[in-house]
């Protein structure tokens, strides 16, 4: 028996549990934390964007739209879990019915071989954003905290501030620690929320790429002789091609399900996106240019972590459709022949349903795919091409 919730998602689990966006934990203390969490998020945008009033030029106006259409990312992934908390839970409540009616070892050894690349996928992931969050929250701060080791001056550690343009209204430099605390909750929330949320859907699709070798493994063995009574193989045969049937028809229903449950958000993401990659590239030309190496490191980072989320999910998406394709290809290669009229009649049903594909729709627009992360990714460079020839 194989628990998805225990065996597959507990890293997930506490990532979530962390901000408040569990889907099982329901109590009053789950919805304050999600309440804090969600406000110190929205409230590090507003004051990123009250900082255009002090803003006096367009390197000022890109550094801020920047960084606060990056975190609008995490907003929106955040609002989009906070809302759809039930749709979430269903999700994994289909995931474990799956898991439940699997029919033999081989079945289970398959699932729990992707539930195993999972896990590693996402111990990568949080690796990797404790190293992003080391860089872009501690390398600013560092003369602060060796200040008196190094015999750094009061003006030396006053100049050594957050690239990240805010404005709160108030004394900055008197207040400069306690911003910093406000400044980096809402980054370590934000990047809790990309890796928290992005790797739980990017895990129901790779549980779907499983079920599908699953599929493919239930079509294979259609038609294996395991009886010499010709009554007693036709029901074999017929009970075979059903399971396969049945399990590749609820695929389909829960892929469609997930897309029509976050179309919506899917499509603002996907706006906001191509947005935020298109500005931080042009800031980071911009401030390689102008010789600013903290500004340079700053949207670098955040480029490649958009870049980094834009291709998992269409890499994701790309292997749900290479997976249904494998089930076309066997299916038609199988030796329907040797099956009876009823079970070739099945048979057809895998055959019209995988000739159509399945896959992640992204907004209603793009299907996630390498060729849907080249055309955002040339999109996303094209508006880069256009604000630098207006800047030059």
């Amino acid at each position: 028996m194989i628990c998805v919730e225990t065996q597959h998602f507990n890293l997930n689990r506490i990532l979530l549990l962390a901000i408040g966006l569990w889907p099982y934990e329901k109590s009053k203390f789950r919805k304050l934390q999600a309440t804090l969490c969600f406000g110190i998020l929205t409230s590090f945008v507003i004051f990123q964007l009250t900082a255009l009033i002090i803003a006096n030029c367009t390197a000022d106006y890109v550094k801020i739209f920047s960084s606060a259409t990056f975190f609008n990312i995490c907003i929106l992934n955040y609002n989009m879990f906070w809302i759809n908390g039930h749709h979430v839970k269903n999700m994994l409540q289909q995931l474990q019915c799956f898991c439940n009616e699997l029919k033999d070892e081989n079945e289970f050894a398959i699932l729990k071989k992707y539930g195993h690349y999972f896990r590693q996928f996402t111990i990568i992931l949080i690796v990797m954003a404790i190293c992003w969050l080391f860089i872009i929250t501690f390398v600013p701060i560092w003369p602060q905290i060796f200040g008196s080791v190094l015999y750094i001056n009061e003006s030396q550690l006053q100049s050594q501030k957050i690239q990240i343009m805010t404005e709160y209204f108030i004394d900055q430099e008197k207040y400069f620690y306690l911003i910093m605390l406000h400044i980096n909750a809402a980054i370590c929330i934000g990047v809790t929320t990309l890796v928290g949320t992005g790797t739980l859907l990017l895990g129901c699709i790779i549980h779907i790429c499983g079920l599908l070798t699953i599929t493919s493994y239930r079509v294979e063995q259609i038609t294996t002789k395991t009886s010499k009574n010709i009554k007693n193989q036709t029901m074999i045969y017929n009970k075979k091609i059903f399971y396969a049937v049945e399990i590749h028809y609820k695929i389909i229903k829960f892929c469609e399900c997930l897309c029509s449950n976050f179309k919506g958000s899917f499509f603002l993401l996907l706006i906001t996106t191509v947005s935020s990659l298109s500005l931080n590239l042009f800031g980071t030309f911009q401030n390689a240019s102008l010789g600013d190496n903290k500004g340079f490191l700053l949207h670098l980072l955040l480029s490649f972590a958009i870049i980094l989320f834009m291709f998992l999910v269409n890499y994701f998406g790309q292997e749900m459709i290479n997976h249904n394709n494998h089930v076309y290809f066997t299916a038609y290669n199988s030796q329907w022949y040797n099956a009876s009229l009823h079970a070739q009649k099945m048979i057809l049903f895998i055959l019209l349903r995988s000739s159509k594909d399945c896959n992640l729709n992204i907004g209603g627009m793009f299907v996630a795919s390498f060729e849907c992360f080249s055309s955002l990714i040339k999109t996303a460079v094209s508006y880069f091409t256009v604000m630098y020839s207006i800047e030059e």
